[in-house]
């Protein structure tokens, strides 16, 4: 599927002309979810995160927000992060990733889960 790139933030249109050309379907599906409009994109609460954090890493192709309460250890990948997201999922023992850093270190998409 083609996938116009409409980004003005350099870091965002780098990372989905990236992802468009992994090979698995995981990644071309975030590729698509980050190159929507930003009135279109996901933001998520840790509230919803709580209900699917597990084994699996937890990807969000948009914005983290904080409202909520983290009461489990999980890792979480999303293009960007509020600062009270950050800080309540390290204080619960969490991990906080950026996508590109994700794929860098997981090319296989093994273990994941997309969160909208």
């Amino acid at each position: 599927m083609k996938i116009t790139i409409r980004a003005d933030n350099a870091e965002l249109a780098d990372l989905i002309r990236k992802l468009q050309i992994a090979k698995k379907p995981f990644w071309k599906a975030i590729a698509y979810e980050l190159a929507k409009p930003r009135r279109r994109r996901n933001a998520v609460n840790l509230s919803k995160l709580e209900l699917y954090a597990g084994e699996n890493v937890l990807v969000v192709p948009g914005k983290v927000l904080g409202s909520g309460h983290v009461m489990k250890k999980y890792t979480v990948a999303a293009f960007s992060f509020s600062e009270s997201a950050k800080s309540m999922i390290a204080a619960a023992g969490g991990k906080v990733m950026g996508i590109s850093e994700l794929y860098s270190s997981n090319p296989d998409a093994k273990n994941l889960v997309i969160i909208k």
